[in-house]
């Protein structure tokens, strides 16, 4: 075994100048309490960053520091430990050395019980390196991926099912929890939970099953197999749904609920035949995530603080606009979170209720049994609120009630699809409303897009190309001495450039020179109205913002913002 120095971590900190003695002690006390160690504790205390704790470890225990973000693990070596040893140790094989020892990556390269069974089951002397934790544990999805596993228990049901694909359905009967389709399906959902998806499609092909997840707002393949596996996954999905599993020729949808590692997931499952067999698709709701607060939304400060402000009116209407998967639901949760209290009565009606909120009346509409949004929204104003969320506005109906609720005394939140702010009002006009009625009852709009974070593991400069400023129409001479950044691509991100999401945001507020132009029908006039506005930018000026910060890339924003006709262009440059 390799022979490590003992270290008492708190006193060497002190000694070098890292922390006080007084910061020590109440870090120890705090220890007791909690059960952490101590270096998380001082890394959540904000004492000591977790890269330099790390190297400061790795010096004095005289081993290495490795840096698993940069570091290529090959497979093969890291799979001399099985998942379960390599979660239960917290290690990961490294590398094979030349003289015969096996580097690997512990998050606590003191517990020596931990290196002396790692060095009986890997057959050699092991040298430990410090890795940081969460990187280890990020690493461990990437290696044990699952993947081979569900490949041959995709292989096993397309065995067991012979030629007949409807003989499939006799692995998913209710309790049959050890059929390999059933064992696929939790592969899946745990694979798709710890890559951070969220959607999973399951799409039967000519003569292939692919199955793929949406990631960042992105399209990414995970697996194909066998087409007549297809059948099977569909119909046990329906059954954890509580669908018609002999129904394929009409579109289905069902949700249920999951707990995978400690996580309470929702599931919303929508089922489509298509001419090679019954699609699937999942939406995935991590319910114990928790709620994002407007400060976590990306939005810029002055914007932040006007639509806080905004949102805290007594009556009318404050919508959020955008297409489908541009966080609209997110933004709204993370404003009834900002209001929410004792004080206020609060109903959301919801199609569906995607998260769970205290204090609130949280309503599911029923279309099928005519408990439709309109109804609803009927019913809710006979109950007293302060504030009413719709889940959207989609028709003459509920457009002209909310608007009457916000003219009445309440505060109405709502989502549109709209391009833009300004829009928005042209959209309700559209729908019905009189435009003296939108320009009396609306208050704000946020016109949104998700644009993915640049990878801070692999981030590198990089000179615009002159194809994405002229698809920005952005004058280059503008951003002289602007460092703009891209991904180059790791293992963290998954060789994407990317990791996250952040919103964009356009905030219109209906002042009085808005409020005019919208009731007189006058579009420049709006557009004039809104350059006066101190906190207002397009969307295209709040992604330029975010890519000189450094957030996201300038190619990020171009794909987000730009019309169809400006993408095409880019796209050929």
């Amino acid at each position: 075994m390799a022979k490590l120095k003992k270290i008492r971590l708190g006193d060497l900190l002190v000694q070098e100048g890292w922390i006080t003695q007084q910061q020590l002690e109440e870090a120890l006390a705090a220890q007791k309490d909690s059960g952490k160690k101590l270096g998380q504790l001082l890394i959540d205390q904000g004492l000591i960053d977790e890269k330099s704790l790390l190297r400061f470890v790795a010096e004095q225990l005289a081993i290495d520091y490795v840096d698993l973000s940069q570091f290529q693990l090959d497979p093969e070596t890291a799979h001399a430990l099985s998942e379960s040893q390599a979660r239960r140790f917290r290690a990961i094989p490294l590398k094979n050395k030349s003289d015969g020892t096996v580097q690997v990556g512990m998050s606590d390269p003191t517990n020596v019980m931990a290196v002396d069974r790692l060095e009986r089951v890997l057959g050699a002397e092991v040298e430990p390196a410090v890795v940081s934790e969460s990187a280890l544990l990020r690493a461990m999805d990437r290696v044990y991926t699952q993947s081979e596993e569900m490949t041959n228990l995709a292989e096993e049901i397309g065995e067991e099912m012979g030629g007949e694909a409807d003989q499939g359905l006799l692995e998913v009967r209710p309790g049959a929890e050890d059929a390999p389709v059933v064992r696929l399906l939790n592969s899946l959902f745990t694979q798709a939970i710890r890559a951070g998806a969220s959607d999973i499609h399951v799409e039967p092909d000519q003569e292939t099953l692919r199955i793929r997840f949406r990631i960042d707002g992105v399209m990414q393949e995970r697996m194909t197999a066998e087409r007549r596996v297809a059948g099977a996954l569909v119909s046990r999905l329906k059954l954890m749904g509580e669908l018609d599993i002999a129904e394929r020729r009409l579109p289905q949808d069902g949700r249920f609920q999951l707990n995978i590692e400690n996580r309470r997931i929702d599931v919303r499952l929508s089922t489509m035949p298509t001419s090679h067999g019954e699609s699937a698709v999942m939406r995935l709701l991590d319910q114990t995530a928790g709620l994002i607060g407007l400060d976590e939304l990306g939005m810029e400060a002055d914007v932040r603080e006007e639509f806080d402000r905004l949102i805290h009116v007594p009556h009318g209407i404050v919508l959020v606009t955008g297409p489908t998967g541009s966080g609209k639901t997110t933004t709204l949760y993370a404003a009834l979170k900002a209001i929410n209290n004792l004080q206020q009565k609060v109903i959301t009606i919801e199609d569906p209720v995607e998260y769970q909120l205290p204090l609130i009346n949280q309503i599911q509409v029923r279309p099928q049994i005519d408990l439709d949004f309109g109804r609803v929204l009927r019913t809710a104003l006979r109950h007293d609120p302060d504030t009413i969320m719709l889940g959207e506005i989609r028709d003459m109906e509920t457009a002209s009630i909310a608007v009457r609720a916000a003219l009445t005394g309440h505060m109405v939140y709502s989502t549109l699809h709209t391009n833009d702010a300004p829009s928005t009002a042209t959209r309700l006009i559209d729908m019905g409303v009189e435009p003296f009625l939108v320009a009396s009852s609306l208050r704000a709009v946020v016109a949104q897009r998700l644009v993915r974070r640049v990878c801070d593991s692999c981030k590198a400069p990089e000179e615009p190309s002159r194809a994405v400023l002229a698809g920005l129409r952005v004058d280059p001479e503008e951003l002289a001495g602007v460092t703009f950044y891209r991904g180059q691509g790791c293992a963290e991100c998954n060789n994407t450039g990317y990791r996250g999401r952040v919103g964009i945001y356009e905030l219109m507020e209906v002042d009085g020179a808005v409020r005019e132009a919208i009731a007189n029908q006058d579009r420049g006039a709006l557009e004039r109205a809104l350059q006066a506005q101190p906190s207002h930018r397009t969307l295209r000026e709040s992604g330029l913002e975010k890519a000189k910060t450094g957030v996201t890339s300038l190619e990020e924003v171009l794909r987000v913002t730009a019309e169809d006709m400006e993408y095409a262009e880019f796209e050929t440059a």
